[in-house]
C-alpha cells in the first residue's frame, strides 16, 4: 500500500510539473503585454545607446549570473534557431560567426522597424521600455516608455550617501548627471531656493513632461540607492534640511532621509494625479553590494496603506524576487497593488518560476502581470535571445501553474485559459486603461 501512495504522489507530482499540452499552446498564442523592459535603442555605428537604464549593472564589479541566465543554457540556441535561422545545436566560434553574420542581415533589411519585428518574434504585442528617453526605433504603440524618477529624491549633495558602497558611488554620479538633465530639459539652471519651489518648479514639471511626451508610469529603482522604507516624512525636517544645504554643504542622514520621504510622497500623489502607475524594484538588484534587506517590498506598506495614495497604483516590480516572493501576495489585497515577475525569469528555472506564478494566482489572479525584463547584453546573447528565453520560459511556467491548479480542482478549463489571457495582457490593459482592441 505504502509504495502505491508512493507512486500515486508522485504521478501527482509530475503531473503537476508537466503543462497540459492544449494549455501551452494557449499561453505561446496570446500576444502578450510585456509590463516590464529594457530594450535598447537602434543607433549608427560607433555610437552608444547609454538611455536603456538610469542605474545600469554594466560598471560595476562582476557578479556571475544564475543558471538559467548563463550563455550554455539551451534555449539561447533555440532562440537563434527561431530567429535567425541557426542551423546548429553547439557554439562552436565559427557557427556563431554565421549567427551575428545573419543577425546583421535582419537589423539591415528590417531598419528601423527592427525592434517591432524581434516583439513579433516573441509574441509581444506591445512592451513598457523603461528607459530615460525612449529612442530610435522603439515607437508607440509597440512601445511605451516608463522612465525613471530616482533622480528627484536626492539633490542635495550626495557624497556622503554615495560613499555607502563602491556600486552606490558609481549610482549617484549618474543620478546626479540624470537631475541635471531633467532641470535642463526645463530650462531650469540651479536649484530653487525652498523645498516648495524645488517641487512646483523641478519635481512637478517633470512628471508633466514625462507624461505629455508619452510616458505611461514612472520607476523607481531607489533600492539601489537606499531602503524601501519610506513613510510620508517629517515636512519641517526636510524644508530645513533644503534651506540649509541646497547651496552647499552635506545634510545629515536623518534630514537627508525626511527630505527623500516627503519628495517620493509627493511623487507619487502627483503620477497619481496625472494617471500613472508608479513602478518600484523589489527583491534582487544586481551588484555584490546590494542590500537585499532594503528590497524587501514590505518596507512599502506606510505607503501602500496611505489614503492619501490610494488614488495612485503602484507595481511591485520582479515579485519580491528572492526572499520576498511570497510576501507580495498578501500586498496585493491593496485595492492599487499589482505586481509582475519580470527579472524572476531569467534568475529562476521555469519549474521554480511556476511555483511564484502559482501562489500569487491562488490569492488575486488579477493583480500579476507578465514581464521579461529583457535587456542589451552580448552581442551572441543579446536582448532579443534574453527576449525570447524569457518569455518563453514565461509562459510556460503560467501554463505548468495553471495545469496544477486546474489538476487540483481549483479552477476550471475554461478558467485556465482565461486567466492565462489575463496575466499576458488583460491586466495589463485595465491597470494602464488602454481601449481593448
Amino acid at each position: 500500500m505504502k509504495k502505491i501512495l508512493g507512486l500515486l504522489l508522485f504521478a501527482a507530482t509530475a503531473a503537476a510539473q508537466t503543462p497540459d499540452p492544449a494549455l501551452l499552446i494557449a499561453m505561446r498564442g496570446i500576444k502578450a503585454i510585456d509590463n516590464h523592459s529594457h530594450p535598447p535603442a537602434l543607433v549608427a555605428a560607433g555610437q552608444k545607446d547609454d538611455d536603456f537604464d538610469a542605474l545600469p549593472c554594466d560598471p560595476l564589479e562582476p557578479t556571475n549570473p544564475t543558471i538559467s541566465g548563463r550563455p550554455e543554457n539551451p534555449r539561447f540556441i533555440a532562440a537563434w534557431k527561431a530567429m535567425f535561422g541557426y542551423k546548429y545545436n553547439d557554439t562552436d566560434s565559427l557557427h556563431v560567426r554565421s549567427l551575428l553574420a545573419a543577425k546583421q542581415r535582419v537589423k539591415a533589411a528590417k531598419g528601423d522597424n527592427y525592434p517591432a519585428w524581434v516583439l513579433d518574434q516573441l509574441g509581444i504585442e506591445t512592451e513598457l521600455a523603461n528607459r530615460v528617453a525612449i529612442g530610435r526605433g522603439l515607437n508607440a504603440p509597440r512601445f511605451r516608455w516608463v522612465p525613471f524618477d530616482d533622480a528627484l529624491l536626492f539633490p542635495l549633495d550626495n557624497t556622503e550617501v554615495a560613499a555607502a558602497t563602491p556600486d552606490r558611488k558609481i549610482f549617484f554620479a549618474r543620478e546626479d548627471a540624470l537631475r541635471r538633465r531633467y532641470m535642463k530639459d526645463l530650462n531650469v539652471t540651479q536649484l530653487p531656493a525652498t523645498l516648495d519651489g524645488y517641487l512646483s518648479q523641478v519635481v512637478v514639471p517633470t512628471l508633466e513632461r514625462q507624461r505629455r511626451t508619452g510616458a505611461v508610469a514612472v520607476k523607481f529603482e531607489v533600492a539601489y540607492l537606499r531602503s524601501l522604507n519610506f513613510t510620508r516624512g517629517d515636512r519641517a525636517a526636510a524644508d530645513r534640511a533644503y534651506a540649509r544645504h541646497v547651496a552647499g554643504g552635506v545634510p545629515n542622514a536623518t534630514d537627508y532621509t525626511a527630505l527623500q520621504d516627503v519628495i517620493f510622497h509627493h511623487i507619487a500623489a502627483e503620477a497619481g494625479r496625472l494617471g500613472m502607475p508608479v513602478h518600484i524594484h523589489t527583491g534582487y538588484g544586481c551588484g555584490g553590494y546590494f542590500e537585499l534587506a532594503g528590497a524587501n517590498p514590505l518596507l512599502l506598506e506606510p505607503v501602500l496603506d496611505d489614503p492619501t495614495l490610494r488614488g495612485t497604483k503602484f507595481v511591485l516590480l520582479h515579485g519580491g524576487a528572492g526572499p520576498f516572493s511570497q510576501a507580495i501576495a498578501p500586498l496585493l489585497m491593496k485595492p492599487n497593488v499589482y505586481t509582475d515577475f519580470s527579472e524572476q525569469t531569467w534568475l529562476l528555472p521555469t519549474r521554480e518560476l511556476s511555483k511564484n506564478i502559482r501562489y500569487w494566482l491562488e490569492w488575486y489572479p488579477e493583480k500579476v502581470l507578465f514581464g521579461t525584463d529583457l535587456s542589451p547584453g552580448s552581442p551572441q546573447i543579446d536582448w532579443e535571445e534574453i527576449g525570447w528565453q524569457t518569455t518563453t520560459s514565461a509562459r510556460e511556467a503560467l501554463a505548468i501553474a495553471l495545469t496544477g491548479m486546474m489538476n487540483d480542482g481549483e479552477i476550471t478549463r475554461a478558467r485556465a485559459l482565461e486567466m492565462g489571457r489575463m496575466v499576458l495582457r488583460e491586466n495589463a490593459i485595465g491597470l494602464y486603461g488602454w481601449a481593448k482592441p
